[in-house]
């Protein structure tokens, strides 16, 4: 008679083809309505789960920069402006379609570039992608009941910095509203995950968009920095961390246009002692693990009631030790790839620092891969308001926890960071949750979830955070001329 398993729940692989991918040896930049020689260096794109390139990618220079910004503000002149805003949503609604069409190839591409779970990237990333266009679309030919006055006008050329974490959503969350408005949009993608925005630059040609309406930059932050300052940019938009944007908004200062942003975060789950035990583990694991803690409104800082601290604690332990790492391309993976190696190494100095603070380390016993750029999740105990976890954006898989025994006291450790992105608040009392939620001085905050995207709403950050807003009517003013 045989043993049974010793783990009989184990899950079987279930990996996904990356032939699905349709990848390319060589990309190119996407000008004027076709893929076209960039003269800047060639670089390659590399699967951070492996460490193999993925493809070689033509980057663009200073002149690539120019035939961008001049075919954009050629289209937005005489073409994409002009035509009604009932057309502009035909072509909105057909870019959707066309990413559920080719949902499932675009969500591995983006798994290869990025290390996320491609269930993620296909439960998550895609079907939002879709959803932001499909949302704007229907704005298109309803500006005049946006709330910015009776036939408000374009603004005019964009330049867009797209960051590396959500590298196709983002595109999506930026360009919509910018098309929907009447204007034209020059995109850089990130040095690290090019792909799935040049893959866009097809899916802009199926749908017939008229040529140089959307144009894709590869390059490395030059090539950023010359797109964002340039001159016939009207309209400035950066996604990455506080220390560059803050770099940006000096440098375009006095320069006459308008700059918006998506900055920095040190988000937080405040848990009360009447929450839902399983519920808020889940939020909390959400909130602190989702897309490898690569999120910028992340919840990595854990606020819970002292009188429940200890049971909800050894909860969260249990559950995160069910949490699943390893390759991006198991349907089964919970946690996968960080975006490099000079990541992981911030990172584990980033908890080192914490340790050597006082601060005590619990990490999930997984089996990571032997190649490839991963991190356990970990979690981090004894924490005090002053230790370095506690006040830095952590950007990956570590989750610091505080406690605290009044709601005024919550608010004010969760307040006690410049940034202000998101936050979440847990709570059988309504009443318990809105007032807490009215202290908080950050952009957006959940109650009893978290990570509740949608593209109906608005959401943005405050101080350090980022300044303008994506989602909802909200989303559109930045696009328009008021």
């Amino acid at each position: 008679m045989t043993e049974p398993d010793a783990n009989p729940l184990e899950y079987a692989p279930a990996p996904e083809s990356a032939t699905v991918a349709a990848l390319r040896e060589r990309y190119r930049p996407f000008i004027d309505g076709e893929f076209t020689d960039g003269t800047g260096a060639v670089f390659s794109s590399v699967n951070p789960a492996t460490g193999e390139p993925l493809a070689e990618i033509t980057g663009s220079a200073e002149s690539d920069v120019d035939r961008a910004v001049a075919a954009a503000d050629e289209a937005f002149r005489r073409r994409w402006a002009a035509i009604s805003g009932t057309d502009r949503a035909k072509y909105l609604f057909r870019i959707a379609r066309l990413l559920q069409e080719r949902s499932r190839e675009l969500a591995v591409l983006e798994t290869l570039d990025t290390g996320k779970p491609v269930r993620q990237a296909t439960e998550f990333d895609l079907p939002n992608a879709a959803a932001w266009f499909l949302h704007y679309a229907g704005w298109a030919d309803k500006l005049d009941h946006a709330g910015f006055g009776p036939s408000p006008e374009p603004l005019g050329v964009t330049g867009q910095v797209i960051p590396s974490n959500f590298p196709l959503l983002l595109l999506a969350q930026r360009v919509a509203p910018a098309l929907a408005c009447g204007s034209t949009v020059v995109v850089k993608p990130a040095e690290r995950t090019p792909l799935t925005a040049l893959v866009f630059g097809e899916l802009c040609e199926q749908a017939g968009i008229p040529p140089g309406t959307v144009n894709i930059l590869p390059g490395d932050s030059g090539t950023g920095a010359s797109l964002l300052a340039h001159r016939g940019v009207r309209h400035a938009v950066f996604t990455g961390s506080t220390e560059v944007g803050e770099r940006v908004r000096r440098g375009l200062a006095g320069r006459g246009k308008r700059v918006t942003s998506e900055l920095g975060g040190n988000g937080v789950n405040i848990v009360f002692a009447d929450a839902a035990p399983e519920e808020a583990v889940r939020g909390v694991i959400e909130g602190a693990f989702f897309n490898q803690g690569r999120v910028r409104c992340a919840g990595s800082r854990l606020l819970v009631e002292e009188s429940a601290a200890e049971e909800f604690v050894a909860r969260l332990r249990d559950s995160m030790a069910e949490l699943r790492v390893g390759d991006p391309m198991d349907r089964n993976t919970d946690v996968g790839a960080l975006g490099s190696t000079a990541e992981v190494e911030r990172l584990s100095e980033l908890v080192e620092r914490g340790v050597a603070e006082g601060a005590s380390r619990w990490t999930v016993p997984a089996t990571l891969p032997r190649r490839g750029d991963f991190m356990a999740p970990t979690l981090l105990t004894d924490v005090q308001q002053s230790m370095s976890v506690a006040r830095t954006e952590i950007f990956g898989p570590v989750l610091s926890v505080l406690t605290f025994r009044t709601a005024r006291e919550a608010v004010t450790k969760a307040d006690n960071t410049p940034y202000g992105l998101a936050a979440g608040v847990w709570s059988e009392k309504g009443s318990r949750a809105l007032w807490t939620a009215r202290g908080l001085r950050t952009g957006v905050v959940w109650a009893n979830t978290f990570h509740r995207f949608d593209p109906t709403a608005p959401f943005g950050g405050r101080g350090e955070s980022g300044n303008g807003h994506v989602g909802g009517a909200a989303g559109l003013e930045a696009y328009l001329d008021v």
